[in-house]
């Protein structure tokens, strides 16, 4: 068991299973620094050993260690260890990360978990359980460090290293009035620079930016990438500071959606949990609801077909190239939703500007269709002559441009009714793309056939 960030007494006691060793050892490095990696070791282990191994860390880093885990390994550790064991892990998880326990167990453990709180952790549990859970409030946590602006650099110091050790982080000092009213945030580094006796209102600059609770959990990835910020102050619409969120559990919503798109974008519906913990019911059932709907959608494709055998019958050179001309219109489409859906979905693309990417993706849609409908018409001048030729060629232009302008708006669309523009996804495009391109293929060759 390799355990990079562990010292060799302590990896040597993991790999022994010496747990008493272990509960008696007392050079244990940072929390932070040493718990995804106990995390790792402890799931390399049986049922057994991981509550032994557990039981055997300091409280502190038990706790970091804990909120590393996920799904049934975690569910299967809280429920081996006793009222007392779990009331000491409860006080000593974070805000934030005892909220998300909270809100993913089912209800009766979860009003077990709240019958072990303290009558403060309590009421700090039940006031952010009660925020939507997308929500920001759902997110943050109440644990910071706050300063007032008349104070000293060196009462604020004092302040800071008094009450430091309870906040989720220190590196960011936030700058409240007597009522907790959201003045300015600082970085830790300005006031370790300023002068001692100078005040902390003259060090601010009174710009900051801050969340609200009901603001949408993807905001907060938004912000705090586009303004470099490790830490976001949450306020009330009275601009009250009542909590921030932290850089960490920002990482994990933005994996989480991440996640979630990509699953959208392949016709899945997103799962809650890791594929092995996932089981077959749950796997199959992400899955059927979306390929029954695109068979019923592909019998668009089926009944264009049937509606032109007299078409295809007359020229059965034609059916040499509809594989071509659906994978092709397909493949266009998923393009152009795949750059829109992730153009929404980071704010670079607005919905007012609709028509300036309609004009772009026309424009791109021509010059493809001409490109690859010059290597079509020689395609159909080797298969079938030049009739052929020419229908595969105005095909692959008319259908490209329209295939690439179903795969821009589509996600427009869904946007502009408030729903996910990862659901155009690649398999609902194809199958659009694929009935759209087949009504275009064999209306042009009975116009150019003469069979119309």
């Amino acid at each position: 068991m390799h355990l990079a960030t562990v010292s060799p007494e302590i990896a040597s006691l993991i790999h022994e299973k010496r747990w008493g060793a272990l509960a008696r050892y007392r050079a244990w490095p940072e929390t932070e620094t040493i718990a995804p990696e106990l995390a790792d070791a402890l799931l390399k282990l049986n049922p057994a050993d991981r509550v032994l191994l557990f039981r055997a860390l300091p409280k502190e880093i038990a706790a970091e260690v804990f909120s590393y885990l996920e799904g049934e390994p975690r569910d299967a550790l809280l429920r081996q260890l006793t009222d007392h064991e779990t009331r000491q892990l409860l006080d000593e998880l974070s805000p934030d990360d005892r909220t998300a326990l909270l809100g993913e167990l089912p209800g009766r453990v979860t009003q077990r978990l709240l019958n072990l709180l303290s009558p403060e952790d309590l009421r700090e549990a039940r006031q952010l359980l009660g925020y939507p859970e997308e929500s920001v409030g759902r997110l943050m946590t109440p644990d910071y460090l706050a300063v007032r602006p008349e104070w000293t650099i060196e009462q604020a110091l004092k302040h800071i290293r008094t009450l430091g050790h309870e906040s989720e982080t220190a590196d960011i000092i936030y700058v409240t009035d007597a009522r907790w009213r959201l003045l300015d945030d600082l970085p830790l580094r300005c006031l370790v620079m300023a002068a001692p006796d100078k005040r902390v209102k003259e060090i601010m600059d009174n710009t900051y930016v801050a969340l609200r609770t009901s603001d949408n959990r993807e905001e907060a990835v938004r912000m705090m990438q586009r303004y470099d910020r490790v830490a976001l102050p949450v306020a009330d619409s009275d601009g009250v500071l009542i909590g921030i969120v932290t850089v960490d559990d920002v990482l994990d919503v933005a994996e989480a959606e991440a996640t979630e798109d990509f699953h959208k974008v392949a016709a899945i519906a997103p799962l809650r949990m890791s594929y092995w913990e996932a089981s077959k019911t749950s796997l199959f059932r992400s899955r059927i609801g979306w390929l029954i709907g695109l068979v019923l959608v592909n019998l668009i494709s089926s009944g264009i077909i049937a509606g032109f055998e007299e078409v295809l019958a007359a020229s059965m050179a034609l059916a040499f190239f509809i594989p071509l001309i659906i994978d092709t219109g397909g493949n266009a489409g998923a393009q152009s939703a795949t750059l829109m859906i992730r153009a929404i979905s980071i704010g670079d693309v607005k919905l007012n500007q609709w028509a300036r990417a309609f004009t772009k993706e026309l424009v791109i849609g021509i010059s493809i269709g001409l490109t690859i409908g010059l290597l079509g018409l020689l395609l159909g001048l080797f298969r079938g002559g030049f009739e052929i030729g020419l229908v595969v060629m105005l095909t692959m232009v008319v259908m490209l441009m329209v295939t690439n302008l179903i795969g821009l708006s589509l996600p427009f669309i869904l946007t502009r009714f408030g729903l996910d523009p990862a659901l155009a996804s690649g398999p609902l495009i194809t199958s659009i793309a694929d009935a759209a391109g087949l009504l275009i293929y064999f209306s042009i060759a009975a116009w150019i056939l003469g069979l119309g």
